[in-house]
């Protein structure tokens, strides 16, 4: 048997080893995260309370994307924010982790509101620069909303440029009755914790 016929028979072997290992550091890395958010959130005065996922409300009825899993969840008491999830998303180039923080509406939000909506920043330099402006584009109504919250702008402008690195992003699933606002995994300062719940309230007030 020469080489050419053996790299295939190794390449089935390494992926037989290598997907299951892969998988877990997934499980372990979720779960770690999970914690870590916990014991960050107790830690900055927040009161949060994991749930088993499969008790999870909605959970059954929430559409992943290829690739993408929650790592586990827990809800928020006394505001906006009902729930938190922690979201991994794998691919080729391995596992990114995000932050779902819900809202759920209990009931089907009106129809203009069905639209994705997301902060953008302006930087001086650009690229490179210190944000000097954010502004949200998407749904008209739930933009228009936000970008006169002059007091929710300014708290986002003043983010560190390491915090919210990856932005904001908002989508509502009317079908399943809440809409998620997405960040990349990070733990936020009390404040900036503020400016998502604040982010979730005007969501809220637009179902």
């Amino acid at each position: 048997m020469d080489w050419a016929q053996l790299i295939p028979i190794i390449m089935a072997l390494i992926a037989a080893i290598g997907i299951p290992v892969a998988l877990s550091r997934r499980k372990k890395g979720g779960q770690g995260k999970l914690e870590e958010l916990h014991q960050h959130l107790q830690d900055i005065g927040i009161k949060a309370i994991p749930v088993d996922e499969k008790q999870a409300p909605g959970q059954a009825k929430k559409k992943r994307s290829l690739g993408e899993r929650s790592e586990g969840s827990m809800t928020i008491q006394r505001m906006n924010i009902d729930s938190i999830s922690v979201i991994s998303v794998s691919s080729q180039y391995g596992v990114n982790y995000y932050l779902d923080y819900e809202v759920h509406s209990g009931s089907m939000p009106r129809k203009e509101a069905s639209k994705k909506t997301k902060m953008t920043r302006k930087k001086s330099p650009p690229i490179w620069g210190k944000t000097v402006a954010v502004e949200w584009h998407g749904d008209s109504y739930l933009a228009q909303r936000l970008n006169l919250d002059y007091q929710l702008k300014h708290r986002l402008e003043q983010a560190a440029p390491e915090e919210l690195k990856g932005g904001i992003s908002i989508h509502p699933e009317p079908k399943h009755g809440y809409t998620r606002i997405r960040t990349d995994y990070q733990l936020l300062t009390r404040d900036l914790f503020e400016a998502i719940d604040t982010i979730a309230k005007h969501v809220k007030s637009g179902s």
